[in-house]
């Protein structure tokens, strides 16, 4: 699995007290349980809900494609929201 992201973006994100991680961070999600669903149809993002150091995070991508192959380009992140923890309680009992 490869990750790409806007590195920037990455540090504002962790030095938010709202977020308190950055990208690099993020990335462990896609290796635990968690569930996904289409955020927006253009450009095609998705949302993928799931566990970041003990806390429930949400984490916005784009599947996106080069010479070397897919990977996954994040776009943001934040806290799940009271309803994005319903959500994934409620898909993955």
């Amino acid at each position: 699995m490869r990750f790409e992201y806007d590195k920037t973006k990455s540090e504002r994100l962790r030095n938010d007290s709202r977020r308190r991680i950055g990208f690099e961070e993020a990335q462990e999600l896609f290796y635990n349980t968690f569930i996904e669903d289409q955020h927006t149809d253009y450009p095609n993002q998705w949302r993928a809900i799931g566990w970041v150091k003990n806390q429930l995070y949400t984490v916005v991508y784009e599947e996106r494609e080069d010479e070397h192959g897919e990977y996954y380009h994040l776009v943001t992140l934040w806290k799940a929201t009271q309803k994005e923890r319903s959500y994934y309680e409620k898909y993955t009992k």
